[in-house]
């Protein structure tokens, strides 16, 4: 079996493939994200989370040849606009007076890379419909969930409070979590990272 390395430092993204029974050593990546993204202005949010992903996988890469290193990333898109991380607790009120009554999509892609090459990418979409949320509800959220949703881009943790945001979820549940869970395993036994 190869090694693996988990180019994140994102607490769901662990618990998913601790849950799964999968070793790893997790290593946070080093990328600048909103260069990317600036570069990437006219592509898709799919196409930009897949390329975010590689981007992080490669930069851990870098310093461990031998190694599949598995990076993730996602994207949340709502109302036609693109939203990051939230700067602050203002900044994620603002995020979700904007949500109130919208669906917001959710990209979330991964990679394998190995020394410089991108060995396998997937992009894998769901789709949020929030409920229309009044100003004392995300106060009182607020004052539950910050600062730990500032790591979030969509300003919720699905298995925590954040699942009260939702009237309805389309998609797989490891997407919204922020990994496509099911195609990162199929591709780790293909790559013989896992037993098949």
């Amino acid at each position: 079996m190869s090694q693996l390395i988990l180019a994140s430092k994102s607490a769901s993204r662990r618990s998913m493939l601790d849950a799964a029974g999968v070793s790893y050593e997790a290593i946070p990546a080093e990328v600048d994200e909103r260069a990317l993204e600036t570069e990437m202005h006219d592509a898709n949010p799919a196409e930009i989370a897949e390329a975010l992903a590689v981007a992080k996988a490669a930069a851990v890469a870098r310093a461990n040849e031998a190694a599949f290193v598995l990076g993730s990333d996602s994207l949340v898109v709502a109302g036609g606009k693109r939203f990051d991380k939230p700067a602050d607790r203002d900044d994620a009120a603002r995020h979700l007076r904007f949500f109130s009554g919208k669906v917001i999509e959710l990209h979330s892609a991964a990679a394998l890379v190995r020394g410089q090459i991108c060995e396998w990418s997937h992009a894998d979409l769901a789709r949020l419909h929030v409920r229309e949320l009044s100003d004392a509800f995300i106060e009182h959220y607020l004052a539950h969930e910050w600062p730990e949703i500032g790591y979030t881009v969509g300003c919720f943790r699905i298995e925590a409070m954040g699942v009260q945001l939702f009237e309805r979820i389309e998609g797989d549940q490891f997407t919204v979590l922020g990994m496509p869970l099911l195609p990162v395993l199929r591709a780790l036994r293909e790559h013989d990272v896992l037993p098949s």
